[in-house]
């Protein structure tokens, strides 16, 4: 079975066309590591960064990224078995699904023809990243490969096709990519039901977050733009980010951070610049109802026209001994069929469900982030991301030298007027709001608008999105545009943008609470920057544990279980450091009371949407179901064999071999800044499986950027290497790191003599 994988990407290799071949290329890169781990490549040509970016990247984390590989090829059930899962978006799903939904939704013919429209430069990064990639294959041998994956026939050459599909994936990562199995798994009437779990996904539950803070001169102690950048990504799997500082051709010289097959940095900082990203609230597709013909439930009808859905085979190869799977898929003018029919979204004789994602074939991001590492100022930040629309779904946030911050809502999303989301919707669009506009698939006109100017037809002109450029401060914490900044809220867009005028999250709302006064406290320089990003305050703690306290002061005929979490709760500092005694238990208590019905005294208010809602209501049976959702909590700890009063770092930890990691940091549905959302561990307590990531904190002098940061699951996923966790511990040390930048400062950090690849 190997040598026919292989001899069957042999064959790939010499079937590319002779203009795009590798063979007779130059391509040749110099990798030097400083601390850390991080590696500094430097190249003449693009190929030779994208040659050393995949080199350096599968030095230290060659099976995650190549398990990526055999994902997006529609192989797992092959080499893994059809029922085991993969993380897929930011979440598990079935191998099967998930060949199912590559083998169908990635369309290798459309992607080549879109990679024609692709600069010269972007091509020439995807060709590099392919050669170093292979190189690495090459100089590594069969012995050299990571134990883990060592001698697995997944671990292959790969080509431009494999670059093609993983971009794809990215782009559809906090998109449409999350209704993978309800893609494929949709069949019509008559057919088996599916096997497998098909749940709708919900936003809040998607493991996406992150952080961001533009400061402009008017607040900075040097007059200069200052950025925090805090991505809340998953610790595990192929969305982790690693570090690397890329100088190419054309003065590029930007240093940050990329997901795995990325060919530079996506968020990071060069000598005038910095950004960051943060997850939109935008909606990036949308989902239309579709009326089937009453003959046909594989037609449907499109003002009063019977249409014939399209047909797609996939065969899906299984292990050896075992047959291949076809199935039979549809789509649609708007997308393919999906189901979810434990949410009633099904395909009967009458009606189906279709959706169309903004991001299929957005090949355009590479591009889009190559103008930004080349911005020398927040205005060229600002045109790369509205000229092109290839940012795919998050934010863009920014500060530069000249001390001016920008916050760009601006992604490829859907053209869709709030006029047109009134006129067509459907009696059920309200019951998807939460994920998706809903709209009625029976109308012609109920497709999205196609607007002039744009790259693709069908997305949202720039103009019609939110951008801002300010001397002040602008933050986002994955709520909607409407508000960055108290003082100088948005003007209302359409929906499809996000909410406006209701109540934002703890996070946002502890977000501008800790900003403003960070701000009373003075002009923002690195060291109060680097407090704020780590003071590990909850907002829902401070705005409800005095009225805890007071509830609890009568404890006459309360359960012990009461008794105990009152006490416990009594002696916590309202903190989740490593040190915190009592935070396990607010944690388990907030989960539960932070869900009851009118839990607040003071309602929200649009006018006041820092401190609105507010005061907790502990009258009669209110204050009542507080104290039981306590007991509850207690118990909870008590089962899971976790003191109430433990310190928070011996419940919340990382294992690096036989060394437990405590890490700082807690939920954000707490009105946590520094993010930490963890799951229980196999080694007792909780492990943090999503949260803050990459932090850095930017800021400019005369010479150049000033940048600290902490990547806090380190380097590499290989556990032999020593940048398996050496960050992990500084971040839990919250010893942050200055980044080399300067060709004398690199020198003086290398940790071994710089490396020379060519070939």
């Amino acid at each position: 079975m190997r040598k026919a994988i292989l001899a069957a990407t042999t064959a790939a290799l010499l079937a590319v066309p002779a203009s795009e071949a590798l063979a007779g290329k130059r391509y040749e890169a110099t990798i030097t590591r400083t601390t850390f781990g991080i590696p500094h490549i430097k190249a003449r040509d693009w190929r030779g960064v994208g040659y050393g970016v995949a080199y350096a990247y599968a030095e230290d984390n060659l099976c995650l990224l190549a398990e990526e590989f055999a994902t997006v090829a529609g192989e797992r059930s092959l080499h893994f078995g059809p029922q085991a899962t993969a993380t897929l978006g930011f979440e598990q799903v079935d191998n099967l699904s998930s060949d199912v939904f590559f083998r169908s939704i990635i369309d290798l013919p459309t992607l080549r023809e879109g990679a024609k429209s692709l600069t010269p430069r972007v091509i020439g990064l995807l060709d590099g990243y392919v050669a170093g990639y292979n190189r690495f294959l090459k100089d590594a041998g069969a012995e050299g490969i990571p134990a883990e994956c060592r001698g697995k026939a997944w671990v292959r050459p790969i080509t431009r096709d494999d670059m093609l599909r993983l971009n794809e994936k990215q782009m559809l990562l906090a998109s449409s990519l999350n209704l993978a199995p309800a893609i494929a798994n949709a069949a019509p009437p008559g057919s088996p039901a599916p096997k497998v779990a098909i749940n709708m996904p919900k936003p809040d539950e998607l493991g996406l977050g992150s952080n961001g803070w533009a400061f402009g001169g008017d607040v900075t102690a040097n007059g200069r733009g200052m950025l925090i950048g805090n991505p809340h990504f998953p610790w595990k799997g192929p969305s982790r980010f690693w570090q690397m500082h890329v100088t190419g051709p054309d003065g590029y010289d930007v240093m940050g951070v990329g997901l795995a097959g990325t060919p530079l940095p996506t968020l990071g900082f060069n000598k005038d610049i910095a950004w960051t990203h943060t997850v939109t609230q935008a909606k990036h597709f949308t989902l239309f109802q579709l009326t089937l013909d009453p003959a046909d439930p594989t037609r449907y009808m499109v003002d009063g026209t019977s249409t014939p859905m399209t047909r797609q085979t996939v065969t899906v190869p299984m292990p050896e001994g075992t047959p291949a799977v076809t199935r039979t898929l549809y789509s649609t003018r708007f997308g393919p069929v999906f189901v979810i029919p434990a949410r009633g979204v099904t395909w009967s004789a009458a009606t189906a469900f279709a959706v169309r994602d903004a991001n299929r074939s957005n090949q355009r991001g590479i591009e889009t982030w190559l103008r930004i590492g080349e911005a020398k100022n927040v205005g060229e930040v600002k045109a790369a991301v509205t000229e092109t629309l290839g940012i795919p779904w998050v934010n863009t946030i920014a500060s530069d030298r000249y001390g001016d911050a920008l916050h760009a809502d601006v992604t490829a999303v859907p053209n869709v007027s709030a006029d047109k989301i009134k006129t067509c919707s459907t009696p059920i669009s309200g019951l998807f709001a939460e994920l998706a506009v809903l709209l009625d698939g029976t109308r012609e006109a109920c497709d999205w608008d196609v607007a002039a100017g744009t790259p693709t037809p069908g997305l949202m002109p720039a103009g019609d999105q939110a951008a801002t450029i300010v001397r002040s401060y602008l933050t986002n914490s994955n709520d909607s545009y409407w508000i960055s900044n108290p003082a100088m809220p948005h003007r209302q867009l359409s929906p499809i943008l996000g909410e406006y005028g209701t109540a934002r999250s703890l996070r946002t709302r502890s977000n501008f609470t800790e900003t403003a006064a960070l701000l009373a406290g003075g002009k923002v320089d690195h060291a109060r920057a680097q407090a704020h990003a780590f003071a590990n305050k909850s907002l829902a703690a401070d705005m409800t544990l005095d009225e805890i306290t007071v509830l609890c002061t009568v404890t006459e005929g309360l359960p012990d279980a009461t008794v105990r979490g009152c006490n416990a709760l009594a002696g916590w500092d309202r903190r989740f450091e490593a040190t915190s005694r009592g935070a396990a238990l607010f944690r388990a208590f907030w989960a539960k009371a932070g869900r009851l019905p009118g839990l607040w005294q003071v309602p929200f208010d649009p006018a006041d949407p820092v401190n609105t809602p507010r005061a907790l209501a502990v009258d009669g049976a209110k204050g009542e179901k507080l104290l039981a959702a306590l007991a509850e909590a207690v118990a909870d700890l008590d089962k899971a064999n976790i003191p109430l009063d433990a310190p928070w770092g011996d419940v919340q930890r990382v294992m690096a071999g036989n060394d437990a990691i405590a890490i700082h940091g807690g939920p954000g549905t707490l009105g946590i800044l520094n993010m930490q959302e963890s799951r229980p561990a196999p080694y007792g307590g909780l492990m943090p499986v999503h949260g803050t990531s990459y932090i850095q904190i930017v800021g400019f002098d005369d010479k150049g950027p000033v940048a600290d940061a902490i990547l806090s699951y380190s380097q590499s996923t290989n556990p032999a290497s020593p940048h398996a966790a050496d960050q992990t511990r500084a971040y839990a040390a919250k010893q942050w790191h200055r980044l080399p930048f300067a060709k004398a400062e690199i020198a003086a950090a290398a940790i071994s003599k710089p490396k020379r690849i060519a070939e």
